[in-house]
């Protein structure tokens, strides 16, 4: 289905990759892996269009259709999230506008555009968009919203409903799960393992690779080495592939070294120089092993540990948050102690950031009280954290400032395992990006540290070394941590707790993620239901709806009792909505009747404009047929889920 053939490229001095190929088959699920700047997403650009290649040639099977997710910054303009959503074709994109454009249900513009969207199975693509959005925790009342009004991180999760939405032959996915939930995510992961194109992924989330991948391809040293299996499997083969290449290499070493040690001491010799001669020729003919490449070091750097503090690290009592009418916590109650770490778990909007920020006094709390123990010295991470650096300075001083006993050297290594290397490090603060500033605001607070840290995302913009070296640090650290991630192999390194949190409602767990999961029952949830979802908000602001989960006996049956009556309020307005279809259908038929044998009389056509008004009636009322069918398929096919 595509074919990469000697493919190469470089930006001035700087080489990315030489001669790589590469081939994809249909149905192959391949994630892509390699340090930062390895050329993971220029290839992405060349496969698709957008960049020239040095030289070779990409090739792709005729009428191969190519669905692409960029990492950061996919476009959104004055559609509304289902009209983005649905955006698979231009025609298609049109025609869905022009329905919104022609409310005058009579009009012949309004009746031609709903005749091409039907030929084109409209209904079936706006509800299959809108059941995909609510697998991405969109909510109803969000599919009429102007995209353009949404965060970036929703953004991306309209335009990957998109991709959901199109099933292209070939998905093309650059870092996808960086604006994911754990809840969403493992939604995600459930669809691409049904999806039935092919898939290829760049991303930095190992469970991720591990759940879909069938091959991984690596990119490093301006090479392309491909493996069988999973991420798991890759780092095992690649180590087996690594230490095999060694000792080949050693071994030839080996007899070279003792080839030219004969030489150099018999060929004078007149005895021996035949012997000599024999096996000068055996060098130049030997066919040389490469010597291994230099991997990336391992970097492994202990930062200064923070002062002691007391046992209580925070008390939060009775405290109730709100953003606007929307209630975040009515009445929170929760005590940390010293060295605890804790993972802030469940689906976007429902309080884990806003929790951070209440902690940090990011935020001001509308009631109850907030208070610190003895000691402790709080250090907050997110994105508004770039907002303490200095533009002017270049990233080496600003990391050396107010860092104490850390020479220059020490700082430099640190600053290379959090992907600033070589002269980067001597760039001013207020040229780099978004990511690298919010790396450079991590490395500093990792430099002088709190005794109690608080961390939002921090993985979001890190290479998996960088991940490791970060892991690395935060296990030496012997202060306290609460942090919400949703790289999962992050939280297991590092998780001791976890705490739950759901339309406001607070469950701490007193073991790891995978305590939680088994506890929780959220392994059941992950593998496809999406309960909890519906109280997630673009905007940020959880509703105040919806209970945790519990494990006694008592909750369980109060939760049956509400699932019990939810489902019976269902099963009833399903009924509903089949019987007023039904209805309507009814009355649109006798209508039709009556057109037809209006149409069937001769003396109809006396008058023109009569007749043509009959003709147009006829086919709106037609339409309206068909729409109200389709309403009664999907109303009936739902009431037959409910029973």
């Amino acid at each position: 289905m595509l074919t990469v053939s000697q493919i190469s490229k470089g930006f001035g001095q700087k080489t990315l990759f030489t001669d790589i190929s590469l081939r994809l088959l249909r149905g192959e699920r391949i994630g892509l892996v390699g340090p930062n700047g390895a050329g993971k997403t220029s290839l992405f650009s060349i496969i698709m269009g957008d960049m020239e290649a040095d030289c070779g040639e990409i090739e792709l099977e005729r009428g191969t259709r190519i669905g692409f997710l960029p990492q950061e910054s996919a476009p959104a303009g004055d559609e509304t999230v289902a009209e983005l959503a649905t955006s698979i074709s231009p025609e298609f994109t049109k025609i869905y506008k022009s329905l919104r454009e022609y409310p005058d249900p009579d009009s012949i513009e309004r009746i031609e555009a709903i005749e091409r969207f039907i030929e084109l199975d409209g209904y079936n693509l706006e509800a299959k968009a809108k059941r995909i959005l609510a697998g991405l925790a969109f909510r109803n009342e969000d599919y009429d919203m102007p995209a353009k009004t949404l965060s970036g991180g929703w953004i991306m999760r309209a335009h990957l409903a998109r991709l959901l939405v199109m099933e292209p032959d070939l998905l093309m996915l650059d870092e996808p799960t960086n604006h994911l939930d754990l809840e969403t995510l493992g939604w995600f992961q459930n669809q691409l393992k049904r999806y039935s194109g092919a898939i290829l992924t760049i991303s930095h989330d190992r469970e991720f690779l591990n759940a879909i991948c069938g091959g991984i391809v690596e990119i490093a040293h301006n090479k392309l080495h491909r493996y069988v299996g999973n991420y798991e499997k890759y780092l095992k083969e690649k180590a087996e592939r690594e230490a095999q290449h060694l000792a080949a290499y050693n071994n030839q070493q080996r007899e070279i070294a003792h080839l030219e040690d004969f030489v150099r001491r018999f060929r004078a010799k007149a005895s021996k120089a035949t012997q000599a001669q024999a096996r000068l020729k055996q060098l130049e003919k030997m066919e040389r092993i490469a010597p291994p490449e230099s991997a990336a070091d391992t970097i492994h750097f202990k930062f200064p540990q923070p002062q002691r503090s007391g046992q209580r690290i925070v008390t939060l009592n009775h405290v109730k948050q709100a953003y606007g009418e929307h209630v975040v916590y009515e009445d929170l109650n929760i005590e940390v102690e010293k060295k605890q770490r804790i993972v802030l778990v469940g689906p976007n909007g429902a309080g884990k950031s806003t929790l951070l920020k209440i902690i940090a006094e990011i935020i001001p709390i509308e009631a109850g009280t907030r208070d610190l123990g003895h000691n402790v010295s709080v250090g907050y991470f997110s994105q508004q954290r770039v907002e303490v650096l200095n533009m002017e300075r270049s990233v080496l001083d600003e990391a050396m400032d107010r860092t104490s006993g850390t020479g220059e050297q020490s700082v430099r290594s640190i600053l290379g395992a959090f992907l600033f290397r070589g002269d980067d490090v001597f760039k001013k603060v207020k040229v780099l990006s978004g990511g690298e500033k919010s790396r450079l605001a991590l490395v500093k607070l990792l430099l002088a540290p709190p005794n109690f840290l608080l961390l939002d995302e921090p993985t979001t913009h890190l290479d998996m070394p960088s991940i490791d070296a970060l892991i690395g640090a935060l296990k030496d650290y012997t202060g306290t941590l609460i942090f919400v991630s949703h790289d999962v192999h992050f939280i297991r390194a590092i998780a001791e707790s976890t705490t739950q949190i759901q339309a406001g409602e607070v469950t701490h767990y007193a073991g790891n993620y995978d305590y939680y999961l088994r506890k929780s029952g959220a392994e059941s949830e992950q593998s496809g239901l999406i309960a909890g979802l519906k109280n997630a908000r673009p905007d940020g602001a959880p509703t105040s709806q919806g209970k945790h989960q519990s494990v006694s006996a008592k909750e369980r049956r109060r939760i049956a009792a509400e699932e019990r009556k939810s489902a019976s309020k269902a099963r009833k307005q399903a009924e509903s909505r089949v019987a007023k279809a039904e209805a309507d259908i009814l009355k649109l038929e006798t209508e039709q009747a009556e057109l037809s044998k209006q149409l069937e009389d001769p003396s109809a056509y006396a008058d023109s404009e009569a007749a043509k008004d009959l003709n147009i009636k006829a086919a709106r009322i037609a339409k309206y047929l068909e729409e109200k069918n389709y309403e009664w398929d999907m109303a009936a096919e739902e009431l037959n889920k409910l029973g």
